[in-house]
């Protein structure tokens, strides 16, 4: 009885994290679908007024939406990305190597390697 109860208090705390961005408050680093373009941006919630949020992209865009369109900050070393190499405006798949605040290192997929801001990347 003791395992199943167990189980059940872990099941319960799994369920209570689907949904997480409706808990979202100022100051929270999410991945925002900036005008719905089908990438994730870094980004920093700086306002929110019920289900409506606006959103400051570590590239220093904004952009008021709803809370459904961006969801937790889940980035970290080893997370699949594409990032405008050297900011001259292609973008390159690679992955994180490190991370630090708005600083990412990057090893892209061709063997070049580079540290860059999160504002450059972006995930599908």
């Amino acid at each position: 009885m003791k395992r199943y109860v167990s189980v059940l208090l872990a099941a319960g705390a799994i369920l209570a994290t689907v949904g997480t961005a409706d808990a979202q408050t100022a100051g929270d680093w999410v991945l925002g679908n900036y005008k719905g373009s089908g990438y994730w941006f870094a980004g920093v919630i700086e306002k929110v007024q019920g289900d409506t949020i606006t959103v400051r992209y570590d590239d220093n865009e904004r952009e008021t939406t709803n809370l459904s369109k961006v969801r937790p900050y889940d980035w970290m070393i080893g997370t699949k990305v594409e990032c405008n190499f050297k900011g001259a405006g292609e973008w390159y798949k690679g992955t994180i190597t490190s991370l630090a605040g708005e600083k990412v290192g990057i090893a892209y997929d061709d063997g070049d390697k580079e540290t860059t801001k999160t504002g450059r990347c972006r995930t599908k």
